[in-house]
C-alpha cells in the first residue's frame, strides 16, 4: 500500500514539519539531565531549565502573532525553527567553556547544585530557543483549517502518531549516539542538522493556508490576546464582528461553549506531563541508575506503544466511541500508568510505561479532536493558541515543580500526576452525563 494512500497528500507536508521538529527535540530527552548534572547541575536546575522555554514563549509570542498577520503561518514556521537551529548552536558552544563555577548552593528546597559558565549558555539557549518557539499552535490551527468534520478525528490521530513516531526514533538515536567516544556532543549535532531539514522541508513541501482575508490595521500587540501565543493568522476583516465583537479576543474564546471546560483539561494535562517529564529523568539518573540508552529506549518503547494506540486501536475506537469517552478511558489509564511508576521493580516501571502510554495515545489525540470541532474556522486558530498557552502556563508550573519535588517527595511526584488525571477523569464524565442528560430531555420534549 502506497503512503497517500494512507496519508492524504494535503496535511503530508504538516505531518513531515511535526515530526521532524519533534524528532530534534527527543534526541535531546535522554541526555539533558545527565548534561546538567555533569556541568554541576542537579534536579532543581534541570526543572528551571525546562520552564525556560514555555516561560519565554510567553515573551515572543506577541512579536511572532504580529509577524504572522503580515507574512504567514508559513513563514512564522520557518522563524521558529531558524530559532531552534540556532539554540542548537549555542547548546553546542557550552562543551566548549570551561567549567568555571559562579556559584553554588546546597538547601533542603533547592538541594545540592553548583552554576557554571557551561550551564549558562545552556539556559541562554533554551531561553532564546522559547522566545522563537510556539509553532505546536501554528501546525494545530493549520491542520485544522484544512480538515473537515469527516476527517479530523483521523487527521488529529495522524499528527499524534507522527509526534509518538518523533519520540521513537529521537531518543533511540540518543541512547545509542551517546554512547560513542563524542558522548553527548553527537545527538546535539543531529539535532541541528535536523532543525535545517524541518526549515527546508517548510519552505519546500508546506503551501501558505488562507482560509481566509486579513487586515492587520486593528490589530495591537499589546493587547491581552497578543501576550498569549496567538502566532497564526487571524480570520477577520476590518470592521466584521465575531460574535459580537470587531475581533476575536480572550473573553469570546471563553464565552464558547465547552471552551471553560476543556482549557482546565488543557492545562491540567499538561501540568501532569511536566510533572513526569521532570521528574522521570531525575528518577532514571539518580535512583535506577540509568544511562541515556537505557532512558532512551525507555522513552523509545513508550513511543512504539503510543503509535500502535494511535493509529490501530484510535482508529477502530472513534467508529464506536464518542470523544468524550475515549479522553475518559485514557484518562484512567493515564492515572493508572503515572501510580504505577513509582515502583522500583523493572517489569512494573515497563508495565507503567505501556499503560501510560496506551492512555496517552487514545486521550490526546481524542481531546484536540473535541477542541478542534469547538468554535469555527474564523475562530479555530486563536482557540487552538489560546489552548496553547494554557499548556505552556502549565509546563512552566510542573517543570519548576516536579524538579522541586522530586528533591523532597521523590517518585511521590508521580502519585501527584496520577491524582490530576484522576481529577480529569471525574471532569469529563461529569461532562458527559450532563450532555447525555441534556439530550434525552431534548429527545422526550420532541
Amino acid at each position: 500500500m502506497k503512503l497517500s494512500t494512507l496519508i492524504p497528500s494535503k496535511i503530508f507536508p504538516i505531518l513531515l514539519v511535526n515530526f521532524i521538529g519533534i524528532l530534534g527535540y527527543s534526541i535531546v530527552v535522554p541526555i539533558l539531565i545527565f548534561i546538567v548534572t555533569d556541568f554541576g547541575g542537579n534536579g532543581f536546575i534541570y526543572g528551571i531549565l525546562g520552564a525556560m522555554y514555555p516561560f519565554f514563549q510567553f515573551i515572543g509570542a506577541p512579536i511572532l502573532g504580529n509577524l504572522s498577520d503580515k507574512i504567514g503561518r508559513k513563514k512564522v514556521l520557518v522563524i521558529s525553527q531558524l530559532g531552534t537551529f540556532i539554540a542548537w548552536l549555542l547548546f553546542l558552544l557550552a562543551f566548549l567553556l570551561p567549567e568555571t563555577e559562579l556559584w553554588a548552593q546546597n538547601t533542603e528546597l533547592t538541594g545540592s547544585y553548583a552554576m557554571t559558565l557551561p550551564l549558562i549558555l545552556i539556559f541562554v539557549a533554551r531561553i532564546f530557543d522559547g522566545f522563537t518557539g510556539g509553532n505546536v499552535s501554528v501546525a494545530n490551527a493549520y491542520l485544522s483549517d484544512i480538515s473537515t468534520d469527516e476527517d479530523r478525528n483521523a487527521n488529529f490521530g495522524k499528527m499524534g502518531a507522527s509526534t509518538s513516531l518523533g519520540f521513537v526514533l529521537g531518543p533511540a538515536v540518543a541512547g545509542l549516539l551517546a554512547s560513542t567516544m563524542l558522548g553527548e556532543v553527537l545527538p546535539l549535532l543531529l539535532a541541528a542538522l535536523i532543525s535545517l531539514i524541518a526549515i527546508f522541508v517548510i519552505n519546500t513541501r508546506l503551501q501558505e493556508n488562507d482560509p481566509c482575508i486579513v487586515d492587520t490595521s486593528t490589530l495591537e500587540l499589546k493587547s491581552f490576546r497578543r501576550f498569549f501565543q496567538v502566532e497564526h493568522k487571524d480570520c477577520y476583516t476590518e470592521g466584521q464582528e465575531v460574535y459580537g465583537e470587531k475581533r476575536i479576543t480572550w473573553r469570546t474564546i471563553w464565552k464558547l461553549p465547552g471552551i471553560p471546560l476543556l482549557y482546565a483539561v488543557y492545562f491540567l494535562t499538561f501540568l501532569a506531563f511536566s510533572l513526569f517529564y521532570a521528574g522521570l529523568p531525575i528518577y532514571a539518573n539518580t535512583l535506577l541508575g540509568w544511562s541515556a540508552t537505557d532512558l532512551g529506549l525507555f522513552l523509545a518503547y513508550s513511543s512504539v506503544v503510543m503509535i500502535c494506540s494511535q493509529g490501530p486501536l484510535l482508529s477502530f475506537l472513534t467508529k464506536a466511541v464518542s470523544n468524550e469517552l475515549l479522553i475518559v478511558l485514557g484518562s484512567l489509564l493515564l492515572a493508572l500508568g503515572f501510580f504505577l511508576l513509582s515502583s522500583a521493580s523493572l517489569w512494573l516501571i515497563y508495565l507503567a510505561n505501556t499503560v501510560f502510554s496506551i492512555g496517552n495515545g487514545i486521550m490526546w489525540p481524542s481531546f484536540l479532536a473535541l477542541l478542534a470541532k469547538t468554535g469555527n474556522k474564523r475562530n479555530q486558530g486563536a482557540i487552538q493558541g489560546y489552548g496553547n498557552s494554557m499548556g505552556s502556563m502549565a509546563s512552566m508550573l510542573g517543570l519548576v515543580l516536579g524538579g522541586l519535588l522530586f528533591e523532597s517527595i521523590s517518585t511521590q511526584v508521580f502519585a501527584l500526576g496520577a491524582f490530576i488525571f484522576l481529577v480529569i477523569t471525574l471532569l469529563m464524565s461529569g461532562n458527559f452525563l450532563i450532555q447525555r442528560k441534556a439530550l434525552t430531555l431534548s429527545d422526550v420534549d420532541a
